[in-house]
């Protein structure tokens, strides 16, 4: 079963379609609401609407938890998001003890998320190493996606963009596990929990503390949980046509 149905089918997740009552009943997290922004040009859907309904959270449910089947079905959606030449340089470290949680909350500057939210991950982001392309698309060959000859194809010039390019892998690392991370994001809102990410911490502690390896770098950690009362709904942005130059 994929992530997506994983997901779906779960009753502790509950339906994406059911959010809407989630929301009403439980006062902790505010309802979708219909949105201006897409009235005019391009229908809504459930997706849409889980995206322009986030917003951070701030207040958690202490005594709420998130069981292993559900983190992983988190983390297996974060993982579905794009990455350079399939490279995947991401991992992610699922803070949800107590004691994790007392080691993390001091390095990530006393905030209380920390330890209120169900789970926080340390997501992170590897040096892009192009040397790592055969290994990753060895299943994509196998599942019968991409013909063998390819793979070469592909690692060739991932090696002219990242070999002895120290600040392009750096980049990729950040970019990768940013992407995983909004994805889980918005997987966690689909189904009524709150997120945040927060850069409020310092990162060469947690990198000791947690046991990563010279080519990781922590890029951000993400709290997620159900919430309780308290939290602000999405604040406005920024006009689109502050922000959009057509070309």
């Amino acid at each position: 079963m994929n992530c997506i149905a994983t997901v779906a089918a779960n009753p502790e997740f509950g339906a994406t379609a059911k959010i809407h009552p989630f929301a009403e009943q439980s006062g902790d997290t505010p309802a979708l609401q219909p949105s201006h922004a897409i009235a005019r040009s391009i229908p809504t859907n459930a997706v849409i609407e889980t995206l322009l309904s986030r917003s951070a959270a701030k207040y958690y449910d202490p005594a709420a938890t998130l069981n292993d089947d559900q983190i992983r079905d988190l983390v297996r959606i974060g993982t579905s998001a794009p990455t350079s030449f399939h490279l995947q340089n991401w991992r992610f470290i699922a803070v949800r003890t107590p004691e994790a949680k007392a080691r993390l909350r001091p390095l990530a500057w006393d905030q209380p998320a920390i330890t209120e939210a169900a789970v926080t991950f340390i997501v992170i982001g590897k040096l892009a190493d192009a040397s790592t392309v055969p290994a990753r698309l060895a299943p994509v060959v196998e599942a019968g996606i991409m013909p063998a000859h390819m793979v070469p194809e592909w690692e060739r010039p991932a090696r002219g963009l990242y070999d002895d390019q120290p600040q392009r892998q750096r980049d990729e690392a950040v970019r990768t596990a940013t992407f995983g991370a909004a994805a889980i994001i918005y997987a966690a809102r689909s189904v009524g929990w709150g997120s945040t990410p927060m850069i409020g911490f310092d990162a060469e502690p947690v990198h000791r503390e947690f046991g990563l390896a010279e080519d990781e770098i922590p890029v951000m950690l993400l709290t997620v949980g159900p919430e309780r009362a308290g939290n602000w709904p999405q604040k406005p942005r920024m006009p689109v046509a502050d922000v959009l130059d057509f070309a």
